[in-house]
């Protein structure tokens, strides 16, 4: 009987699950597979239905004394250091201060229901829209950002934030920074909520330190759902696209995986090139991710025992 129970359990749970799996199949995997199919073609976007299979020559190959594809072009080594670059700072950054506003909006503060409905406000501000007002804001003849700055007599003359790359990088990482770190914000602050209250009040009969409360009560436990902001920021990071077109453009000084993937395959419209770079950050993704889990389970074993 208990078999029998346990069957039919498993036959309405694959039911329910069955209209997902058929939506993630059509707008996931079958995308994905056609990406993976023409990573390995020369097929082009003047006419898709003719094309030959070339193997991995999109991605590396050697010929005539020459190494070439995705995996040695110089314009995507650069694009890859640009996007782990950018990932890793804007991250770290939002981790950080994400920690800081959840700790600050969970505490007893007088208009703090005003507080976290107001950090809200950049996170629910379309990308595109986001990144075109602060284009116009960062404009080196008109923007808002040079006014202030020369009003206050910080900086004497207009500055190109997104012209050098030093300080369009830099320009791209605040604003995505601005944008996102409410989302760490916020699933730090649903994590803190959750924090059984015994714990803080022995730590203040005890006297311990607020510092000291912070690295090791309240961090280790909230860890999970700070792991949880992590991950999805990074993946986020990895494939961004839309803040560094839109702010930027094709520039190579800030071109990331997304850009140069789009750039070959709708600017040059070479479909097999591009999916491979598509396919490419794919896999790169895949690695970061599983790396970034891998470095998470020692720590979760510790926690446990």
């Amino acid at each position: 009987m208990a078999g029998a129970s346990d069957l039919r359990d498993r036959r309405a749970i694959w039911l329910f699950l069955a209209p997902m799996l058929v939506v993630l199949a059509t707008v996931a995997a079958w995308p994905l597979a056609r990406t993976l199919f023409y990573s390995v073609t020369n097929a082009s976007l003047i006419d898709m239905s003719i094309y030959d299979f070339v193997g991995f020559d999109n991605f590396i190959a050697y010929d005539n004394g020459r190494w070439y594809g995705v995996l040695t072009d110089p314009q995507w080594l650069r694009a890859l250091r640009n996007t782990l670059l950018f990932a890793f700072v804007s991250v770290s950054i939002e981790t950080v201060l994400g920690v800081v506003i959840a700790l600050v909006v969970n505490a007893n503060l007088p208009g703090r229901g005003l507080m976290r409905a107001a950090m809200l406000v950049p996170w629910a501000i379309p990308t595109v829209v986001s990144a075109k007002i602060w284009a116009w804001m960062l404009n080196d003849q008109f923007g808002a950002i040079n006014h202030l700055l020369m009003g206050a007599g910080l900086i004497d003359a207009p500055m190109a934030w997104l012209g050098g790359s030093g300080l369009a990088m830099a320009s791209i990482v605040m604003v995505d920074v601005w944008k996102t770190t409410p989302f760490v914000a916020l699933l730090v602050l649903a994590a803190l909520q959750t924090l059984p209250r015994d714990c803080y009040e022995a730590a203040a009969v005890d006297g311990i330190h607020p510092v000291r409360l912070l690295f090791r009560v309240t961090l280790p436990l909230i860890r999970p759902a700070l792991a949880v902001a992590v991950i999805f920021r990074l993946l986020d990071a990895m494939r961004m696209f839309d803040l560094v077109y839109v702010m930027t453009g094709s520039n190579s000084e800030t071109m990331t995986l997304s850009v140069y993937a789009r750039q070959q395959l709708v600017s040059f419209q070479d479909v097999g090139y591009g999916s491979a770079a598509s396919t490419t950050l794919f896999g790169i993704i895949v690695l970061v991710t599983a790396l970034y889990v891998a470095l998470l389970k020692p720590l979760g074993r510790e926690r446990a025992s």
